[in-house]
Formats: structure tokens, sequence, C-alpha cells
């Protein structure tokens, strides 16, 4: 079973983890043009969170993206559930910038907050994870319709998390 410090974790980690899902994709619409222009719409999925002791907890999540400047910048809301986790409530801002991704999070079942930096290499991102008290990186990969989320953090309860997405 998770405790309140390990969901806590978890969550700062799900929020930095769809902070980073908005800079992967490259391929834009006449509209827009940005990196994260096609991203837009609604998403949903599933994923594992790790925890010590070998431990796992199943997350379903749904997402909204929504475009910002004309695809350089995203506005994320996620909402997760898990069984003993409970929920996540997401708000991110994004902007992409020569390559270089950047932006905050809150969490706000939490009152967790932090930052994202690192770098989209066409469809792959990888990022730096700080904020909540937790230090991690990330690897973002997204394939057409789909996106994969590796996440991976140093010390406490949570280990990491695989997320899948899918274009509703």
């Amino acid at each position: 079973m998770i405790t309140r410090t390990s969901a806590s974790r978890l969550l700062i980690t799900l929020a930095a983890a769809v902070a980073a899902l908005g800079g992967v994709a490259h391929v834009g619409f006449a509209k827009s043009t940005g990196p994260f222009s096609s991203l837009t719409g609604s998403w949903s999925g599933s994923g594992q969170a790790r925890l010590d002791g070998g431990r796992s907890e199943t997350l379903k999540c749904k997402a909204s993206y929504t475009d910002r400047n004309d695809g350089a910048g995203l506005g994320i809301s996620l909402r997760c559930a898990g069984a003993a986790a409970g929920s996540i409530d997401l708000r991110a801002s994004l902007a992409s910038n020569g390559g270089r991704v950047s932006g905050s999070w809150e969490e706000r079942q939490y009152n967790a907050s932090g930052s994202v930096s690192g770098q989209v290499n066409g469809n792959r991102i990888s990022v730096s994870i700080n904020g909540g008290g937790l230090n991690g990186t990330m690897n973002v990969t997204t394939n057409g319709s789909s996106q994969s989320v590796q996440i991976s953090t140093d010390g406490g309860a949570f280990k990491g998390m695989n997320i899948g997405l899918s274009r509703n």
C-alpha cells in the first residue's frame, strides 16, 4: 500500500511527466506549426508506478492539451487515479524555444509544484524533473497517436513509472 508520502512523490513525478509530454511531437497542422501543435486534444491511458520493495501501482489517466502561441506553447490538464494513491489533479504550462523545452507544473491535490527543463530531438524528449522534494529524469517518445513515458527518480519509496497514452 502506498503511504501519503509515497503518493505525494508519485503525484509529483506524474506532474513532471505530463509537463514533459508536450515537447515530443513535431508534426504540425497548417494553422499551428510549433512543436506542440499535434498534441492538442484529449488523450487517455494507463501505466505502472514502480515502488520500493518491488511493489507497483496501476494508474488510469485522462489528459487534455490546449494549444498556445501557435504550437510553441502548451497548456495541460491531467487527472489520474490509482487504487492506493488516490487522484491526481495537474495543471502545467510549457514553452518551446529552439529545441529546448521549459515549463512549470502544479499538482492541486498534494499542493506540489516544480519545473521541467530539457531538449527535444525528433519524436523524443529527455528532461530533468525538479520540485516538490523530488529530482529525476524522464524520456518521452511520441509515435503518431501514442505516447510512451519512462521516469526514474532518486531516493524515497517511489522509484519510477511507465505510462502509455493514446489520442481519444
